[in-house]
């Protein structure tokens, strides 16, 4: 079966083609067949393109929305000389879609149906800036395949749905909760499936014996407990804005910030919430850039003051939560470095364990520096593995499309 996976955002369309099944699951035999990103939809925009056998392609085109992009997508898929396997637009057999909020309502994989549809519309006042995207996309699959080809939401916060009350309400009003579900919902939980499946593979644990700590690091950060297999706790809370210091986004700060800047900079509420959201975090405090690695580049060329204090903050929140999570998990096995930055950046990595020697966490600096795909880092007399894990949450999609397609077949 072929998979076409994507990603919506507000002006993007990324995606990956996979050739998987229920025995290729089974077998670890998925093949990734293209992949690409195209960015600013609705003017000219930037098209990568690439596949397994050949480099990216790079060029652009005026393409007004959604649907002209993913037709941009199938109409190159099935070019004579892309893909040897897909031949026309039949031979896209499934679509699966990653969807930020699910809220209380989706706590697995689903697939999509009218009823799924209103439910994700139902969670667009809690992720005003993702879930519209992803239903963009949703209905642009279906103009450019038909309504015939089966089509699979999976969601970014049911993997967080088994967090306990203790861990996901605020100490708000409880009413707030009762009547706006104004809770804790977590999200990159995609990425914390695939990770925890990943660390069992590589360990041989069972999901009930996976007890890891992850950090997904990159413009979006967030650190998850993982116990017994199961998320019981996470940074990211009601929006993704809560938790770590991100490339845009603040992380946590005190509510009373919010009234406080909008009197004296003459902003409304929702100017601030675009403030903390885009203008923040990793930006805001070096006033440069979001990107670390530019960051690092900043200090070790120029010993940059402002770039150095972004990493100072960027690596003490993690710090924070990660000796936070150790008590709430009363220990762990492993902690888990995954994403753009937490892959790609070791001084990062070492500068957040470096600090908990006292415990007995340990990196080698060999393996630290080495490793940027996946393997062990830290010293053989650790008394917690410290591991690098790519995550791969298109291919987690692909197989849950596969999954939800296949349990539905009569």
């Amino acid at each position: 079966m072929n998979v076409l996976v994507l990603n919506c955002g507000s002006a993007t369309v990324k995606f990956q083609i996979i050739a998987t099944d229920l025995e290729r699951i089974q077998r670890n035999t998925d093949e990734k067949l293209a992949y690409g990103v195209i960015e600013r939809i609705g003017g000219e925009a930037i098209i990568n393109f690439g596949t397994a056998e050949s480099p990216t392609i790079r060029s652009t085109a005026t393409l007004r929305d959604h649907k002209a992009a993913i037709e941009t997508i199938i109409s190159w898929a099935h070019s004579e000389t892309t893909i040897p396997s897909i031949k026309s637009v039949s031979d896209i057999h499934a679509v699966g879609h990653r969807v930020v909020h699910g809220g209380e309502r989706f706590k697995d994989s689903v697939l999509i149906t009218e009823e799924v549809i209103k439910g994700i519309e139902e969670c667009i006042e809690l992720a005003p800036l993702h879930n519209p995207a992803n239903l963009r996309g949703i209905e642009a699959a279906t103009a450019a395949f038909g309504r015939g080809i089966p089509q699979v939401a999976v969601f970014d916060t049911s993997f967080h749905q088994t967090m306990p009350e203790h861990a996901f309400l605020y100490a708000l009003p409880y009413q707030l909760y009762r009547r706006y579900k104004v809770r804790r919902y977590g999200f990159h939980g995609i990425s914390y499936r695939y990770v925890a499946y990943r660390y069992r593979q590589l360990t041989g644990c069972s999901k009930e014996n996976t007890n890891i700590i992850a950090l997904h690091l990159g413009n979006g950060c967030s650190i998850a407990a993982i116990k017994n297999g199961i998320s019981i706790d996470t940074s990211m809370g009601f929006t993704p804005l809560e938790g770590l210091v991100m490339g845009t986004r603040s992380g946590d700060i005190d509510p009373a910030i919010v009234d406080y800047v909008a009197a004296k900079e003459g902003l409304t509420a929702r100017e601030v919430d675009l403030m903390l959201n885009k203008q923040s975090g990793l930006l805001g405090i070096s006033c440069l850039t979001n990107d670390m690695r530019e960051l690092l580049d900043e200090v070790r060329e120029n010993n940059d003051r402002r770039a150095r204090l972004a990493i100072e903050i960027f690596c003490y929140r993690i710090r924070k939560y990660l000796g936070a999570y150790l008590a709430v998990m009363n220990g762990t096995d492993s902690i888990i470095f995954t994403g753009g930055i937490g892959q790609n950046a070791p001084v990062i990595r070492e500068e957040v364990i470096k600090h908990f020697a006292w415990c007995g966490i340990k990196l080698d600096p060999e393996k630290n520096y080495q490793t940027t795909k996946e393997g062990v880092i830290s010293t053989k007399d650790s008394h917690v593995s410290v591991m690098v894990i790519p995550t791969d949450e298109e291919l987690l999609i692909a197989r849950d499309t596969v999954r939800k397609i296949t349990s539905a077949r009569p």
